[in-house]
């Protein structure tokens, strides 16, 4: 088998990079804290538009909890 090529590191920080990061991490840390209900991590419902209603209550219940 042959080497794979190296990877060429960036040269300096993309300005774009901490937001895009900031918002990720927004959002894997919302799925986290909605995944401890079991509805939502087993994810029972067959149409998807039943489970984004579940996970807009999830929501509104953590808000409220925040709150």
């Amino acid at each position: 088998m042959g080497q794979r090529p190296a990877q060429m590191q960036s040269e300096g920080v993309d300005p774009l990079q901490p937001a895009l990061y900031r918002a990720r991490n927004l959002v894997e840390r919302f799925f986290n804290q909605i995944t401890q209900c079991r509805r939502i991590a087993t994810r029972y419902d067959k149409l998807a538009v039943n489970y984004l209603a579940f996970v807009r209550l999830a929501w509104i219940r953590l808000w409220l909890r925040a709150k």
